[in-house]
Parts: C-alpha cells; sequence; structure tokens
C-alpha cells in the first residue's frame, strides 16, 4: 500500500485469541524498531495474551480494528495505577501496523476505546506518549481531546538515547464534575 491510498473503514471488535499472532507481529515491530513502547525485548504471543487478561479482568477494553480481513492495529486501556484512589483513572495503549499509518485507523481505534470506557466507572483517561509523539500520538490524542499535561524528561533509555514521557489527560464522561457512582465526598466518610 502507498502512503495515500484510501483503506476501507476498519471494523473495530473485541481482540480473540486468533488475533494474537498479528498483535504479537505489529508490537513487536514497535519494540524492536521504535520507542513507542520502552521494552526491549518482544513478548511472546502467550505473554500478550495473558496481558489482555489482566486487562478483561478489569472489565477494560482490548479491541483490534480490521481492514480487509487484516488486523490493522489494536488499543487496549489499562489501570492507570494500581493504588485504590486511582481506581477511575485509566491509561490507554494503541499499536498500529506500520502499513496503515496516516490513515485513521488510530482515531477508529482511539474513538472506539474512548466511548467503550465512557461506559464504565472510569473518569479520566491518561497517555503516556514517548519522544514527543513523534509517530503522531501527540496530535492524534491532541484531536481526540487530549490535552497535554507535562512531560517527563529522560525517563527512558534505549536505542542509545534517552527518551522523555509526555503525558496527556482526557476527562471520560462526567470527569471530575460529579462523584462516580456509589462515592462519597471524603469529608462524608469522615462523619
Amino acid at each position: 500500500m502507498s502512503e495515500t491510498s484510501p483503506v476501507a473503514a476498519p471494523v473495530i471488535r473485541d481482540a480473540t485469541d486468533a488475533d494474537f499472532h498479528a498483535i504479537q507481529a505489529i508490537y513487536a515491530y514497535h519494540v524492536l524498531t521504535g520507542v513507542a513502547s520502552f521494552e526491549e525485548t518482544p513478548p511472546s504471543v502467550e505473554d500478550l495474551q495473558q496481558r489482555r487478561a489482566a486487562v478483561l479482568s478489569h472489565g477494560l477494553p482490548y479491541i483490534v480494528a480490521v481492514v480487509d480481513g487484516r488486523i490493522a492495529g489494536y488499543a487496549y486501556a489499562t489501570l492507570y495505577r494500581p493504588r485504590i484512589a486511582y481506581r477511575y483513572t485509566i491509561e490507554d495503549s494503541i499499536y498500529m501496523d506500520d502499513a496503515f499509518r496516516g490513515r485513521g485507523v488510530g482515531r477508529a481505534l482511539l474513538a472506539a476505546l474512548i466511548g467503550r470506557c465512557e461506559q464504565g466507572p472510569w473518569r479520566q483517561m491518561i497517555a503516556v506518549i514517548a519522544d514527543g509523539g513523534r509517530g503522531g500520538s501527540l496530535s492524534l490524542h491532541q484531536n481526540a481531546g487530549f490535552e497535554l499535561v507535562g512531560t517527563l524528561k529522560a525517563v527512558g533509555f534505549k536505542q542509545g538515547r534517552w527518551l522523555d514521557s509526555t503525558l496527556m489527560q482526557r476527562a471520560l464522561g462526567h470527569g471530575s464534575e460529579a462523584l462516580p457512582a456509589g462515592a462519597q465526598a471524603s469529608h462524608e466518610q469522615d462523619d
């Protein structure tokens, strides 16, 4: 495919076990050739399936984009941090088959991921973007309503150089405008 050839609208669906050879190939490419992941050794298909099981155990989505029968990319959300006070905050991850970059597949994946996460109790989504988003992640997230909230300088070292992590954030649903269902304000809990 050339850089300007049109791509059929992707079909977004839940990832299945059968998708993981393609998912592993996409992720391995990013691990070995890029800096979107701070891993340096690609995990196996089985490792990635176990990671998906952990995502699903929290009720979070793990989805793929299919174009002409081929996995063009995948996305998922994870808990941002394990401590209980972070329970309404999640982090997104999106990885694309390099042949589909710049064709709207990432935008479709991120929109679907946000939509699914807004159906749950989560109120904030964090994007952790390596190397200033040189691969397009920064603009992808800006276009989806994320705001730049900060940059952690030189927190990763890969491919012989220091890497920054840019943090972006987006409210989900009511965001912080209202308490999550079943939550009480801290002063009420102290009474």
